[in-house]
This record gives C-alpha cells, sequence and structure tokens, in this order.
C-alpha cells in the first residue's frame, strides 16, 4: 500500500485587535500585498502565541499593549500553505500615539480608524468577521491569572516539611516560560500561597518585574478551609477593576476547585504549570482561556 503523502504543518501566527477609548481600532497597511489588516506574525520557535501577539503589535506599529478576551482563531491558505491565527482584543499600555511611525519595508501605515470606517477599509472578509466579534468585547477587562504551581519534588521522596518542597529542574525551566506569557497580560500583582514550589513557580516573574509576592496562606494546602480561601479570591477580584492591570494568583491543586469555585467557573483541572485566564469586567466573568506553557 502506498503511503500517504504528510499533510504540510501549518504556518502559526498571532496578532490582537486593538482598541482605544472611543471608537477606534488600530490597522496596518502592507504595501507588498497593499493590504489593510490588524497586526499579527509569525511565533517564533517555541514562542507561545500570547507572547507573539504582544511582540507583533510592537514590531509593527510600535506600541506596547496587554491582551484582554481571546478572539476568533482564523485558518485559511496562504500560497500552497494553510495559515492559523490566533487572535486577541488588545489595548494600549501608556502612549497610544501612532503619528510618529516610521514606515519600513513590510508596513508602510499604521492609523487609529474609526471601527465602523474600518468594516469598509479591512481589505478581507475574514477580517472584517473578525472585527465584529471584537467590538463586542471592546470595553476594557481586567485579567486574573489562576496558576497551578510547576513540577515540583514528589511527596514520596521530599523528606521534610512539605510547605518547603522544591520544584524540580524541569519546573523551574517551566517558571522561566511563564515569564513572557504573564508579561502578556500585564500582570502587576501576585498573589501566592507561601510553599516553597508556589514561591519558586512565580519568582522568575516578580523578579523580571520588580515586584513583591503577596503570601496568602489561605492559598496553601494547609489552610484547608474553602470558605476562607474563597473570601481571599472573591476580594482578590473585586480588586481587579481598581488595579487596572493582571493580578497573578498561584496555588496547589486542592486548593484550585474553592478557588474556581469562588469565580465561578468550573475547575479547568490545571496540570502543574498550567495558567487559567479569567478576565472580568466589574467583577464579572466576561471570557476565559487556558494554557500550558510547555
Amino acid at each position: 500500500m502506498a503511503s500517504q503523502p504528510r499533510r504540510a504543518a501549518d504556518v502559526v501566527a498571532a496578532g490582537a485587535v486593538v482598541f482605544r477609548p472611543g471608537r477606534e481600532v488600530l490597522l496596518v497597511h502592507r504595501q507588498k500585498y497593499d493590504d489593510w489588516s490588524f497586526p499579527k506574525g509569525k511565533l517564533d520557535p517555541r514562542e507561545h502565541a500570547a507572547t507573539a501577539a504582544v511582540r507583533e503589535v510592537e514590531e509593527e506599529t510600535g506600541l506596547h499593549v496587554r491582551l484582554g478576551p481571546p478572539l476568533a482563531t482564523l485558518r485559511y491558505a496562504t500560497g500552497s500553505k494553510m495559515k492559523t491565527v490566533h487572535y486577541w482584543q488588545g489595548r494600549a499600555v501608556g502612549d497610544d500615539d501612532v503619528s510618529s511611525y516610521e514606515p519600513n519595508a513590510e508596513i508602510d501605515r499604521v492609523a487609529w480608524v474609526d471601527r465602523d470606517e474600518a468594516a469598509g477599509l479591512l481589505t478581507y472578509a475574514r477580517d472584517r468577521a473578525l472585527l465584529q466579534d471584537a467590538v463586542r468585547l471592546r470595553k476594557p477587562t481586567t485579567a486574573l491569572v489562576v496558576l497551578r504551581h510547576a513540577h515540583a519534588r514528589s511527596r514520596k521522596a521530599w523528606r521534610g516539611d512539605d510547605r518547603l518542597r522544591p520544584l524540580l529542574s524541569g519546573g523551574r525551566d517551566e517558571a522561566f516560560r511563564l515569564v513572557p506569557v504573564l508579561a502578556a497580560y500585564d500582570v502587576g500583582r501576585v498573589v501566592s500561597s507561601g510553599s516553597t514550589r508556589c514561591l519558586e513557580t512565580v519568582a522568575p516573574y516578580v523578579e523580571t518585574v520588580g515586584l513583591e509576592v503577596e503570601r496568602r496562606k489561605e492559598l496553601s494546602e494547609e489552610c484547608s478551609d474553602p470558605e476562607r480561601t474563597a473570601r481571599v479570591v472573591r476580594e482578590v477580584a473585586e480588586q481587579c477593576d481598581t488595579t487596572r492591570r493582571g493580578t497573578l494568583l498561584c496555588s496547589h491543586r486542592p486548593v484550585l476547585p474553592a478557588v474556581f469555585a469562588a469565580l465561578g467557573v468550573a475547575d479547568p483541572r490545571l496540570e502543574p504549570g498550567e495558567m487559567f485566564v479569567v478576565h472580568l469586567r466589574k467583577g464579572r466573568v466576561v471570557a476565559t482561556e487556558q494554557h500550558l506553557v510547555g
């Protein structure tokens, strides 16, 4: 029997539909194709899509953005290959002025465009449909990232106090790979169990960004009081609206059911080092997404 030809893997890219207060959305013009679209680009090797989305927006427009709710993933043909593009809603962090943008060989124009006008300016029907999806979620949200600590030494192999049980070397690698992904959601507050395996998981991020970890015993396994845990989670969620920056909450598998119950979402049963992003607006869950950063 003749073997079947292997199907070429999709080209994978990521981007964002970026809004600013009012009714404007960020578009780019590519002179090679003479088209208007949203900023996007291919992932680097081992790069997470969320990280790539933020990087590509900055490279193509000069703006640094934070990610909001995920949007539709588009898949379409580009020549002989298929392309998959992951999109998020985005908001500029800091200055959103693009008037001083300097054209280059790829992008010769960057513009804030009224969203109704953008629907007529966008070249591709798929982008016009994406804009409709994004407009529905255009109002600002804040990310609450729930993280299960990375892979740690096994309980059986550890003879000391379980609260001092450290990460494995692979777990430490996972913690470093989380850094750019957490930055994509503009995490500016870190709340964690005080156990070593949780603190080592968040350490690379807080050291990179320059934050202090807020240790809460209610997020530790030793607390074993779902009501106390829930009160802390609800308090953190309520404060998300005032900080306007993302919040990271790191805990343990046995504690996470109480965390998710307090947020009103089903327990996704996270793997070690896996994160669940809850996008909140005025305490209400607008959207969720789940990422295992490998």
